[in-house]
């Protein structure tokens, strides 16, 4: 039986950073359950895309809908071998689930592969797991993991960082990088 990969999703998570690793990692040949709390199998969210075009910050647009297929209230964390947490908006308001909090506390207790980019460390950071381990994110949740007891890593925006289980990275644009390094904490043989 393959590995199992659970990501966590919500409205207007960023669109490449959901797409991208969803179909990457079903290519891959893993079986990828998508979530979002307070929704079944079948429902969408809607998503965002950030781009950076010369402005202090990303500018945001409305994306795609993305299609869930699994639900969240049935989702026993002790099936899945690995965690993906994509940016966007939805990391700002998932963390205030408390099963999502208790999913991410898991997969950080049993030293499980956890792949978080750009906002995706702030539900990590909710679920009180960066205390003492390096996490790259997008510049803007620095201070977030570091008033936690977290080091944050300053990296360019097409690099991703490892630490143990834990693989991070600031933005879509480390794809290559960030899926790279993911896959290899998994277990995939992958040259980087």
């Amino acid at each position: 039986m393959g590995k199992k990969i659970l990501i966590l999703v919500g409205d207007y998570v960023e669109d490449y950073e959901v797409m991208v690793p969803f179909q990457a990692l079903l290519m891959a040949g893993y079986t990828v359950h998508a979530v979002c709390p307070d929704k079944k199998a079948g429902e969408v969210v809607r998503t965002s895309i950030h781009d950076f075009e010369g402005d202090q910050t990303y500018s945001e647009k409305r994306g795609h809908n993305f299609m869930l297929n699994a639900t969240f209230d049935e989702v026993d964390e002790r099936g899945y071998d690995a965690l993906v947490i994509p940016g966007g908006r939805a990391p700002e308001y998932i963390r205030l689930n408390k099963k999502v909090l208790e999913i991410v506390k898991y997969f950080a207790q049993e030293n499980k592969p956890i792949a978080a980019i750009c906002h995706g460390p702030q539900v990590l950071v909710a679920a009180g797991v960066v205390k003492g381990r390096e996490c790259a994110a997008y510049p803007a949740v620095a201070p977030d993991i570091e008033a936690v007891g977290g080091k944050y890593i300053s990296l360019d925006m097409d690099k991703a960082h490892v630490d143990g289980n834990l693989v991070t990275a600031p933005a879509w644009s480390a794809h290559p990088e960030w899926l790279a390094k993911f896959l290899k904490v998994l277990g995939a043989e992958i040259k980087i």
